[in-house]
């Protein structure tokens, strides 16, 4: 019976029972039935390369052989699998190997939270974190940010498509311009683009009608994942630093989907050298298991007791996965690896954007890269803001399916294609990768101008 299992059956059966708010189905129709490394098998038996991969939580890909052992270690010796925020041996020790991951010089004055299992509740934690230490109520975020989907997080999201619909979100949110150098808020991009940019933070900040009160703190992403893979040039983030150092407000990094080994450092902030005040993990940090934590400056730790809780925040397989994921990339030098595979890929598809006509921008950092969709005849000014061309981007998405390739859409529109390979993928995959992707786009283009053409 199990060889007739069909991918429809399940997702009729999802569709029937499961929440009109489920989304990934909607794009990548499929059941999985087994998964391993970078490559997951439907019930029908046709296999796939995963270049979503969690959404950047599957590091290490699927059931790699060291997070496989630590789990089964934790089950053969008995050890409690939920312990609340009590201690354990497993938790020091995944404390410690995560303390000598991050940079020395954040360490050595840290403290840390855990949270309920999710990024969305530990960009919850780190709000309550740096309201309570400063007794501020406004936040500054950015256009373009993506920080979870609870109450609070959402009311820091650039995207307005799931704010729409929901009143009274946190209030005192002011969103700043993010360096976005292919549609550049204010027309010009690069350099002179992020020194506009900064000046108009810097100015913002010292304006006493901005209307902003003294803000609680300031949340970025070193590379906005969700908005599109736009990575923040290491000078403007030295600048946000130096604003926020100057004008006491904590620095929060977001590491949700860049940290560990993501964009070619264990952690995105390494790039620009910047320390900041407040770090957010999630993701790959539980090695592929729920886990989710905020660490930041001592000075900082002044809630009380119960300020910020989470009955799952005691995970101790994932403590396990964890440590094992974090030993395994620094051994493994895998942060090192995903630069040298983010660079092959990057080059890769900037020759397709040469062999094709509807790529408008290649960016991204490591493996964190995004390919940005539009309507090449619709150029506009020197910035080259081309219209966003979801219809096509969606095309390319399905043709990638069809191809044995899972990818998925963020940016602008939902035109922005996106990878996020495990950081243990070949170069061999990469190039297979990039050859699917160049079918793809070249079958999608064909269909859409055959389609446009019936049409007219």
């Amino acid at each position: 019976m199990q060889q007739n299992l069909k991918n429809q059956q399940f997702l009729d059966a999802q569709a029937r029972r499961e929440s009109n708010a489920r989304s990934y189905p909607r794009r990548i129709p499929i059941a999985i039935r087994e998964a391993n490394g970078i490559y997951v098998k439907d019930v029908e038996g046709k296999e796939f390369i995963d270049c979503l991969g969690g959404a950047g939580t599957l590091a290490l890909g699927h059931n790699h052989p060291v997070i496989i052992e630590a789990i089964r270690k934790v089950l053969d010796d008995k050890l409690p699998l939920h312990t609340l925020d009590l201690t354990t041996p497993i938790k020091e020790e995944f404390v410690e190997e995560l303390f000598m991951t991050l940079p020395e010089s954040f360490a050595r004055n840290a403290r840390i939270q855990f949270c309920g299992p999710s990024g969305s509740d530990a960009v919850e934690a780190a709000l309550k974190l740096v309201k309570t230490a400063t007794g501020k109520r406004s936040m500054l975020a950015f256009q373009g940010g993506y920080h979870g989907m609870t109450h609070g997080s959402l009311s820091l999201m650039g995207n307005l498509g799931p704010k729409k619909l929901i009143s009274g979100l946190m209030p005192d949110v002011h969103f700043l311009p993010y360096p976005y150098d292919y549609r550049c808020p204010f027309g010009v991009g690069g350099k002179e683009g992020h020194e506009i940019g900064r000046t108009y933070i810097e100015q913002l900040l010292d304006d006493p009608e901005s209307g902003i009160v003294p803000p609680a703190g300031m949340i970025m992403e070193m590379v906005q994942g969700e908005g599109g893979a736009i990575p923040a040039p290491d000078s403007w983030v030295q600048e946000m630093r130096r604003i926020t150092k100057e004008k006491d407000i904590p620095l929060i990094v977001d590491e949700i989907q860049t940290g560990l080994g993501r964009t070619g450092k264990l952690f995105a902030f390494e790039h620009s050298g910047v320390i900041p005040d407040v770090v957010v993990l999630s993701k790959a940090i539980g090695g592929s298991l729920p886990l989710a934590v905020v660490v930041y400056h001592k000075d900082l730790d002044t809630w009380n007791p119960g300020a910020h809780a989470g009955t799952f925040r005691g995970n101790q397989m994932a403590f396990a996965a964890g440590t094992a994921t974090m030993k395994f990339i620094k051994e493994q030098s895998l942060s090192e690896y995903a630069a040298e595979m983010g660079s092959r890929l990057m080059s890769q598809l900037q020759d397709i954007q040469a062999q094709t006509s509807c790529i408008g921008d290649v960016r991204g950092r490591g493996l964190m890269i995004g390919v940005e969709i539009v309507h090449k005849k619709h150029a506009g000014n020197s910035v080259r803001n081309e219209s966003a061309y979801p219809e096509l981007a969606q095309r390319i998405q399905q043709e990638c399916f069809k191809r044995g390739l899972i990818i998925e859409l963020g940016g602008r529109h939902g035109s922005v294609v996106r990878f996020l390979p495990p950081l243990i993928i070949k170069a061999e995959e990469i190039d297979t990768v990039s050859q699917i992707f160049l079918d793809a786009v070249k079958q999608a283009e064909i269909s859409i101008q055959g389609r446009l053409t019936q049409e007219v």
